[in-house]
């Protein structure tokens, strides 16, 4: 992976170069560094060794290939820094279970800690508990609502991804005429605040068109609440325009649905950016036309940020002494025009 495809990926349009802070895409593979990282520490810049950090890290089991793709890139990057020890706790089947997780990990004393919470409202108490024991707390997708609960806070543009797949839609339907369509949604869990983000982000955009959602349904990020919800949306709509599927995983789920019910006059954007959805975009032979991107890959810089915090040091391309407060990643469009060039970065 080359350190400007890093940089547009995480930072989007930022003026952040962070280039030399990224290693590893979605492998638990060792990681070699990347040239960015080796002139920087040739050049006494930020992946020079420096004191010893631990890092505690939790995310949510493995059961979702986006998940899956956080811890991998946090332990890849973790273990790309001879300055860092990685020390994994067990976030359990809901956010009480990671909460008592997470509270055992206070006690032993991490430098920083870095956690994807199963809810982020649920888990705002620890945050504060956390910070206010003297331990940051890099907190990656769902967002605490206290901005006392998080020393760093990295996400997606969750809004951004509406906005992204309706800018898609709104131009397909204009090149192919269509003045009324018939647009769906296929959000996932809707009690997650970014999932409203996505919703509001898109009906925002359509409506600026005069489009607006004829039916939306909520899955939530699986493979069988996707078929279902797909299903049930193909018995409530006998025709359809577009639809908006929120994430590629359940999206797997989705296309089965169409597959079985043999319904394609339509097409769709799918959400996050899988690997097997560049394929298919790439491939050309499913409904599916484009997805945004929403990239698990912010656990790198997650981990990369949090030692810097745990050294007291800032960013080496920042003029500021200290690593930001917020970090937002754009979400780009992935058609079939540009799928090849995204395709390593798939989860």
């Amino acid at each position: 992976m080359t350190q400007h495809s890093r940089r547009r990926l995480l930072f989007g349009g930022a003026a952040i170069g962070t280039g030399v802070l990224l290693a590893a895409c979605t492998s638990n593979e060792q990681q070699t560094p990347t040239e960015a990282q080796t002139k920087a520490a040739d050049g006494g810049g930020n992946a020079e060794p420096g004191k010893q950090v631990t890092i505690g890290f939790s995310a949510p089991a493995a059961d979702h290939g986006w998940i899956a793709a956080i811890t991998n890139n946090a332990k890849a990057q973790a273990g790309a820094y001879s300055d860092v020890e990685f020390k994994t706790v067990e976030a359990g089947a809901d956010a009480a279970a990671q909460r008592a997780a997470l509270s055992t990990l206070i006690s032993q004393k991490p430098d920083v800690i870095v956690l994807l919470p199963h809810d982020g409202k649920e888990l705002n108490s620890f945050g504060l508990e956390a910070m206010q024991a003297g331990i940051p707390v890099v907190n990656l997708d769902r967002a605490f609502p206290d901005a006392k609960a998080y020393r760093l806070q990295i996400k997606g543009d969750n809004y951004g991804m509406g906005v992204a797949a309706a800018t898609f839609i709104v131009e397909q339907l204009k090149a192919k005429g269509v003045s009324n369509p018939v647009i769906a949604e296929i959000a996932g869990i809707d009690s997650l605040e970014l999932t409203q983000e996505r919703t509001q982000g898109f009906n925002d955009t359509l409506a600026q068109h005069g489009f607006k959602v004829a039916n939306r349904r909520a899955a939530e990020f699986t493979v069988d609440s996707g078929q279902r919800e797909a299903s049930q949306l193909l018995q409530a709509l006998p025709k359809i325009d577009a639809i908006w599927n929120h994430d590629d995983d359940q999206g797997i789920g989705v296309l089965a649905a169409f597959s079985q019910a043999n319904r394609s006059e339509f097409f769709m954007v799918g959400g996050a950016g899988s690997k097997k959805a560049m394929e298919d975009i790439q491939a050309d032979n499913t409904v599916l036309k484009a997805t945004v991107t929403y990239s698990p890959s912010m656990a790198s810089s997650a981990i990369s940020l949090a030692r810097l915090i745990g050294q007291d040091r800032g960013m080496s391309d920042l003029v500021e002494l200290q690593v930001p407060k917020e970090i937002v990643l754009a979400s780009e469009t992935i058609t079939k025009e540009n799928a090849s060039n995204y395709l390593k970065l798939g989860f």
